[in-house]
């Protein structure tokens, strides 16, 4: 039984090297390393019998480790079964160093924003190194009250009724709200607090570009969002979700040029490619569409949407239905009628 600093050290290097998921240790191996280890501290190296009675020690008689014996780059390697197993209480690998601070990092955008001061004494107190961000969320620092973002993530987390005060576009005078806000969500580099009036429930987007002033009140205790609140956006393309919409399938067609970007960045995720017997039927009912594909969706309509298909113009057509396609086909006459008319 190990009992010297030494030995104690072995275990430790041994602990690492046995826990290390992306490498393929055999007895050779860790042996090799732990010997690399141990001459780092100025301690002479052992044998592989030596690092045999090691692990030994460690499977059998002190800490009962279950360690694996797998076949790997035609050898016959060790390590723990359990990839999260540790015989210490350690700090973090480096792995999980590498996971938190790009989590830190896209966090980071919120840096020197009030009710975010936590986000750097939480780096500081990790003791995780600074390093180039390898993950970039799209962001705009221009974007109007952008912070008040860290003020709402704080009502949010602790459940606060506020009341919210906003000047829509278009109106003269702002409005107020008592609200229990729910979610920050962001849509097209723009940030929305999404919660329910609690007069009547009913669920409530605003931009916070738009908002004039939120601060807590105390006429209501906080109520937990509705159950089928995880499921508001599935409905819709973007943020706004009108209740008396009725769900739409809506059929498409796709030019050669654009229908990769569609199959590979989908605009919702109902979005299905249109074959077999219902695209030969499409063909016939649309002959001068003879290259692309056919797609279909299935959402309500709202502004986000049409902005959507006219996003791509001429390299998409809606085919059905007729209200979505003469939405899209508007769009484009006012547009055109825009560049006749002034310029």
């Amino acid at each position: 039984m190990p009992t010297n600093k030494n030995a104690l050290s072995r275990i430790k290097f041994l602990d690492e090297l046995l826990s290390d998921r992306h490498h393929f240790y055999n007895l050779d191996d860790l042996t090799e390393k732990c010997n690399e280890k141990l001459e780092s501290i100025d301690v002479k190296p052992v044998t592989r019998r030596m690092i045999e009675k090691d692990l030994n020690y460690i499977e059998y008689e002190m800490f009962f480790a279950e360690i694996e014996r797998y076949s790997a780059a035609g050898k016959h390697c060790l390590r723990y079964a359990d990839p999260s197993f540790s015989i210490f209480t350690k700090k973090l690998s480096n792995d999980e160093k590498n996971l938190l601070q790009e989590t830190l990092s896209t966090l980071g955008q919120f840096d020197g924003l009030k009710n975010f001061e936590w986000l750097e004494d939480f780096k500081k107190r990790l003791d995780i190194e600074e390093r180039r961000r390898i993950i970039c969320f799209s962001n705009n620092p221009y974007l109007k009250n952008s912070n008040i973002l860290g003020q709402i993530f704080d009502f949010i987390s602790n459940r606060v009724v506020v009341l919210l005060t906003y000047q829509r576009f278009g109106y003269n005078k702002p409005q107020n709200v008592e609200l229990f806000p729910y979610l920050l969500k962001q849509y097209n580099d723009r940030w929305y607090l999404v919660g329910s009036a609690t007069d009547d429930d009913k669920i409530l987007t605003f931009p916070l570009d738009r908002i004039v002033e939120i601060q807590p009140s105390t006429n209501q205790c906080y109520k937990n969002p509705p159950d089928d609140f995880d499921e508001y956006f599935d409905d819709i393309i973007g943020v706004s979700n009108y209740s008396e919409n009725p769900m739409l399938h809506i059929v498409f067609w796709v030019s050669d040029y654009s229908k990769d970007y569609i199959l590979t960045k989908p605009m919702h995720g109902s979005q299905k490619t249109i074959s077999g017997d219902n695209e030969i039927s499409l063909r016939e009912k649309y002959p001068k569409l003879t290259c692309g594909d056919f797609f279909s969706i299935e959402c309500k309509c709202n502004y986000e949407l049409i902005r959507t298909l006219s996003s791509f113009g001429r390299e998409l057509l809606v085919l059905s239905p007729i209200e979505i396609q003469n939405k899209i086909k508007q769009r484009a006459l006012d547009m055109t009628m825009s560049y006749q008319e002034f310029l």
